[in-house]
């Protein structure tokens, strides 16, 4: 069943707008609904229909605690993705995409320790006790380097996925995907290839308003998947104390306290009373016995 409220929010934001037609790929011919005004109208109830299995897959990849990587450096795009990356918790480029990010991923997080050291100096005071002239150059450096990586110092591992906004131009990023076999969640225009994209969305990557709704729902879908994750954590906890509990009762239970009979009790604790020669009366069980 189409989702009409996604379907007008797609129509209001233009998302149907493709690009002229002199200037589309054939393969996404199956995306385009008709042309008007020598330009492609994309269909829109696709568009929805693999919106919802792209957030399905984002949601089920956040839930099972993996990152997904947010990748935009089109203009359009670069504010859009700062901002929704930062909402839902996860890493972004959104400025240029280092070569061999991914595939060489060793040196880059080299670089990023550098500049986790650089920062801690600053934020230590030890800039301070330098001469100006090496302090303004350490400090552009750290400028510079978080321009490049500020988004994504905080990733210690490839990404389970990428969210590409424009695989056209972020083409490198989308090929090392590839390349380690990380699936590319995508939005794919009418100029777009959309073979090899695990879960291409057609809509138009040109427009701020659709870029945004998109990634916006992206952003949605990861946050369901990580308080799913969140749920699912503090049920197991409260599972395992409650089996903890129960070990705890069944431990108690195989101790049995059988107390003494009153007589028993009794005949231990009185003092014996002496006979008619003074001596302790000696009762039955001692008598018996000797």
């Amino acid at each position: 069943m189409i989702n009409n409220t996604l379907l007008k929010q797609l129509l209001e934001a233009g998302a149907h707008f493709g690009h002229h037609t002199s200037y589309w790929h054939p393969k996404a011919k199956k995306y385009i609904f008709t042309q008007r005004n020598s330009i492609h109208i994309i269909d829109l109830e696709q568009t929805v229909d693999m919106l919802g299995k792209a957030c399905a897959f984002v949601q089920d990849l956040a839930a099972r605690g993996q990152s997904i990587l947010f990748v935009g450096t089109k203009r359009q795009a670069q504010q859009t993705i700062e901002e929704e990356a930062t909402r839902c918790g996860m890493s972004y480029v959104n400025q240029r995409w280092l070569g061999g990010m991914l595939t060489n991923f060793a040196v880059i997080q080299a670089r990023i320790d550098h500049l986790v050291r650089l920062e801690n100096k600053r934020d230590k005071g030890e800039l301070d006790f330098l001469p100006k002239k090496e302090r303004v150059k350490i400090e552009k450096e750290i400028f510079h380097l978080n321009t490049q990586m500020g988004g994504f110092k905080e990733m210690t591992t490839l990404p389970g996925a990428l969210f590409i906004a424009d695989p056209i131009k972020d083409k490198i990023a989308f090929t090392e995907a590839k390349k380690l076999g990380i699936p590319v969640v995508a939005i794919v225009d009418t100029n777009c290839n959309p073979d090899g994209i695990d879960y291409p969305i057609p809509a138009n990557d040109d427009a701020v308003k659709a870029i945004k709704l998109i990634c916006s729902k992206i952003a949605d879908a990861v946050i369901e998947g990580k308080a799913e994750a969140f749920s699912a954590e503090a049920g197991a906890a409260k599972l395992v104390a409650e089996e903890e509990r129960e070990e705890a009762v069944e431990i108690l239970g195989s101790y049995t306290f059988e107390p003494e009979e009153p007589d028993e009790q009794k005949e231990h604790d009185e003092p014996k009373k002496p006979d008619e020669s003074g001596k302790p009366k000696q009762t039955e069980g001692e008598i018996a016995s000797t």
